[in-house]
């Protein structure tokens, strides 16, 4: 029984360890997964097996392992609803791109997006140019949401999120 312990324990900080980095390195990580974001989740996944069930190599070693780790995401997802400022640690703040028509460089920088890709990002939702954007936001979940008065003579189709990573929207 001590060993699971040992497991389940290994295995939480490993979590801690990859929510840290991920928030580190930008939200912008797994926004969406091109083919090198799908090799470096599986690459990631297996460098830390070993630390998190060591030697344990059996069904029930692996079992703990992934129970600790739901239980570790279920108490990340319940602190982040619960508590405003830690949902910001946790999670990260939306950033405010594009104001009344102007693109804020220092939220293109923070958000490590280029202005090509904004552009692209405000063409996509059917908008000419970012003169026209009224507001873009770079939002938690690595979605950028644009705002305009255009937006109301779109096309009734249905608009999808955008993202950033990988540039393959199709």
């Amino acid at each position: 029984m001590e060993g699971y312990v040992i497991i389940a324990l290994k295995s939480i900080a490993v979590y801690v360890f990859i929510v840290a980095a991920i928030r580190v390195f930008g939200k912008k990580e797994f926004a969406q997964l091109s083919v090198v974001d799908v090799v470096f989740i599986l690459l990631i996944s297996n460098s830390v097996q070993t630390a998190m069930v060591g030697e344990d190599t059996s069904l029930s070693g692996g079992l703990v392992a992934a129970l600790a780790l739901f239980a570790m995401n279920y108490v990340f997802k319940r602190i982040s609803l619960g508590s405003e400022s830690m949902s910001k640690v946790i999670d990260g703040e939306p950033v405010m791109l594009i104001y009344n028509g102007k693109v804020r460089p220092n939220a293109l920088k923070e958000a490590s997006i280029s202005l090509e890709q904004l552009k692209a990002v405000v063409r996509e939702h059917g908008v000419e140019e970012i003169s026209d954007v009224n507001l873009a936001i770079f939002e938690v979940d690595g979605n950028i949401s644009v705002l305009s008065d255009n937006y109301r003579n779109l096309t009734k189709r249905k608009r999808k999120g955008h993202r950033i990573l990988g540039q393959n929207t199709a």
